[in-house]
């Protein structure tokens, strides 16, 4: 079996990673955490290849409450083959992009940097012992472009784009670490491009000007970029469609 962990299975992007791997590998296992697993959608629930565990990437103790339950539904001498990080926020209660300095509240940093990048580097720590099989392996955080220092050209979105630099900081300094203990591996950031989805709901009015993927064109560019990675794609940012990204 393809083992399969992906963290966000509720949202657009993750449920549609789920529904394409269920459809093109048979040999697919997936388990799919989330905050609600009654959101995740109904085809993928009830697949009896698929897992759901209650997680939140908003409580800093979820990741360390969650070892029992995956141990439960999967021994961690089996290990996991796919790491998909795809939890995320950018808009909520309290929370919404900042147009300027004095738009930002230390509440909103926080909880930006925890659901977007605490709660990866939290989670990897938990899942250490899934990770030291001998099988080639591959850790994916669903990052975003606007995370990127080096272009960086617009400003604003101050808490979003930081959480996210900080996810790829995160990326990058594992993917040290864990070909030192988890060989085989690669450990990359992906930015998924725009999605038609609840996170970018809000901004409809200004995604006429740009190229804007379904959940299932996302899915399908991001597993395609994993289809093509090895042991040298180790520590990279990639775009949707392949290419490198600056970090």
């Amino acid at each position: 079996m393809h083992k399969v962990l992906i963290a966000g299975i509720s949202g657009a992007i993750g449920s549609g990673i789920a529904s394409e791997l269920l459809e093109r590998d048979p040999s697919a296992q997936i388990i799919g955490l989330c905050r609600r697993p009654e959101k995740v959608p109904e085809a993928i629930a009830r697949s009896p290849r698929v897992s759901l565990l209650a997680w939140d990437a908003a409580d800093p103790g979820a990741a360390g409450a969650l070892v029992d339950d995956l141990a439960a539904v999967l021994p961690a001498a089996e290990g996991v083959d796919d790491v998909i990080f795809a939890a995320g926020i950018l808009h909520g209660a309290g929370l919404y992009p900042e147009k300027r300095v004095e738009d930002l509240e230390a509440g909103a940093l926080a909880q930006a940097f925890q659901v977007n990048a605490a709660s990866f580097s939290l989670l990897m720590r938990a899942l250490m012992p899934w990770l030291r099989h001998r099988r080639f392996k591959r850790v994916v955080a669903i990052s975003a472009k606007v995370g990127s220092i080096s272009d960086n050209r617009f400003g604003g979105w101050y808490a979003y784009r930081s959480s996210k630099a900080a996810l790829n900081m995160l990326v990058k300094t594992l993917s040290v670490e864990l070909p030192r203990r988890c060989k085989p591996v690669a450990c990359v950031a992906v930015h998924p491009g725009t999605t038609r989805s609840a996170l970018s709901e809000p901004f409809a009015a200004s995604l006429a000007q740009l190229e804007v993927h379904s959940a299932g064109q996302t899915a399908t560019n991001i597993l395609a970029v994993m289809d093509k990675l090895n042991e040298s794609g180790n520590g990279r940012f990639y775009n949707w469609d392949g290419t490198e990204l600056l970090w």
